[in-house]
């Protein structure tokens, strides 16, 4: 079977088969633990992460310090933690992220944690993989503005690095090797044991009854239907604006709306964006690709207009809001805040 490449239609959770999961021919599917890539034995559509992830610990190690390291953009002040904050949800908080010299992105950033179960990466699904992303912010002019012969010549000019490169790869560094490396260090990035995995996995208490209702609404109301399997989303394309036009009278229209049309070129893939991860999204504010929504309660009002037609109760929504904060882990052992 060939990977699933187009988007899905919101279907009620009565038409969706009982367990959904990550596509299993996709690269999360393949670098993903035994967990996760056989079905959850729980009738849900959503499973719970894996407590742990069988990486080489010297390449994660090797991935951290390039991951923090600020020589990858070319002036010397930009990491892939400038704008994948740790401390903030694995993201940074912005409508748009700085790059060097102060420029502004084009896109809202998404989390990096938990993007190893992802099926595609960015936005529009242009990288098959973590270590196809790893190139875009390195090349984009408003993030990092280096290219790999800069990274190169600087990582080889440090003799640390040249030490662990060594250990790790047998033809030390390269630009396929960083890209590796670091995407070894983003699958290490799994935030395990929320309240809600702790429920799924057999704790009725881990949750209040807010949230157990707000759960109950999530699948009533069809939001299963994109948002499931062990990231709960992130394993599917869909069009932002299924039953009502979320771009209509916007004012200022830009390349980064178009979505996955950008890569394909094809009409039907206007405005269809991979669908995000909801894993910790009470910490990831500003929310969708243009970050014009500011607060969770906002964007579950408005995916209630556009994705399912409905306006949403005030009720429905404190309720599905309660049940979203429930999904936020844990990361080396603690709660993220």
């Amino acid at each position: 079977m060939r990977r699933l490449r187009r988007y899905l239609p919101i279907l009620p959770l009565a038409a969706l088969p009982l367990v959904l999961f990550v596509d299993q021919h996709s690269p999360a599917a393949a670098s993903a633990p035994a967990e996760v890539a056989r079905p959850y034995q729980q009738i849900e559509p959503i499973s719970p992460l894996p407590r742990n992830i069988d990486l080489p610990p010297a390449k994660v190690a090797l991935g951290e310090r390039l991951f923090r390291d600020p020589r990858l953009s070319s002036n010397n002040t930009i990491a892939c933690v400038s704008c994948h904050d740790f401390d903030r949800g694995g993201t940074d908080r912005r409508q748009f992220s700085l790059g060097v010299g102060g420029k502004v992105g084009a896109i809202n950033a998404p989390t990096v944690f938990n993007s190893g179960f992802n099926f595609v990466q960015f936005w529009d699904g242009r990288a098959a993989s973590l270590e196809d992303q790893v190139a875009g912010p390195i090349h984009n002019p408003n993030e990092m503005a280096s290219d790999w012969s800069q990274v190169l010549a600087k990582l080889g000019e440090d003799s640390d690095y040249r030490a662990r490169f060594a250990a790790v790869y047998a033809n030390g560094i390269t630009a396929t090797n960083v890209a590796d490396a670091i995407a070894c260090f983003e699958r290490s990035l799994v935030t395990p044991d929320a309240p809600f995995d702790r429920y799924l996995r057999g704790d009725l208490n881990a949750l209040s009854a807010d949230q157990r209702e707000g759960y109950r609404r999530f699948k009533d109301l069809g939001c299963t239907g994109c948002h499931q399997g062990v990231n709960i989303g992130g394993n599917l394309f869909q069009r932002f604006g299924v039953m009502r036009d979320f771009f209509a009278g916007k004012r200022s229209p830009t390349a980064a709306d178009l979505g996955r049309y950008n890569v394909t070129g094809r009409e039907e893939d206007r405005h269809v964006f991979k669908v995000p991860s909801l894993r910790n999204v009470a910490l990831t504010p500003p929310y969708f690709h243009d970050g014009s929504v500011a607060t969770l309660e906002d964007a579950v009002a408005v995916m209630g207009r556009v994705q399912l037609d409905r306006d949403l109760t005030p009720d429905d929504t404190r309720l599905i809001v309660a049940f979203l904060r429930s999904l936020t882990g844990k990361w080396q052992g603690k709660p993220l805040r």
